[in-house]
């Protein structure tokens, strides 16, 4: 069993399972699915758009991600191939990303586990990314916008990369004390 799903709570920075690099998912069966619905449920309760196995204390390589295409809204037109694929929460176990040859973008992110903090990340817009579901079927999707953003953002989770090792030098400095109060509210400081 990885973990009862009743006991995942959200880890914010600087807990240590933030910065560790999560093991390939191997035994694809109930509890996996349980812990993805959970994930799911705690992704739509703190209003977020991705969250990774990390983010709960699980070392595995698993994340949720919901990002309905808008088509009143640029920043959510996420041409996913296949059509549709985001119309409701999509669980990537395993996932590996292959970037397209398109130019990097800046655009400010957030992060469930960094509360109050946001700052630009330069990302490329087009990628594709293959992953197994958690029956452990094999799937490939391509996205943009802040799918693809999104879908890279919590895969930097399963390699232990939070979104301030990331920003532009900019966004590094004006969230500079931010991060020293929660390294200090945390014990770190």
């Amino acid at each position: 069993m990885i973990a009862d799903p009743s006991t995942l709570l959200l880890r914010l920075f600087p807990d240590p399972c933030l910065r560790q690099k999560a093991v390939a998912v191997t035994e694809f069966d109930a509890n996996l699915a349980a812990v993805a619905d959970r994930m799911i449920e705690m992704m739509f309760e703190q209003r977020g758009i991705g969250l990774a196995a990390p983010q709960v204390g699980l070392g595995i390589r698993m994340f949720v991600a919901h990002v309905p295409e808008d088509p009143e809204d640029e920043d959510r037109l996420v041409s996913t191939d296949p059509p549709g694929a985001t119309a409701k929460p999509v669980v990537f176990v395993n996932p590996q990303i292959e970037h397209m040859r398109v130019p990097v973008v800046p655009y400010e992110e957030g992060c469930l586990s960094l509360p109050e903090i946001r700052g630009d990340v330069l990302r490329p817009e087009l990628i594709r990314v293959r992953a197994q579901d958690v029956s452990g079927e094999p799937f490939e999707m391509g996205a943009m916008g802040l799918l693809a953003r999104c879908i890279q953002h919590e895969t930097d989770h399963l390699d232990g990369v939070l979104i301030i090792d990331k920003f532009t030098q900019l966004s590094r400095l004006k969230n500079r004390s931010a991060i020293k109060s929660l390294k200090r509210a945390a014990g770190e400081w």
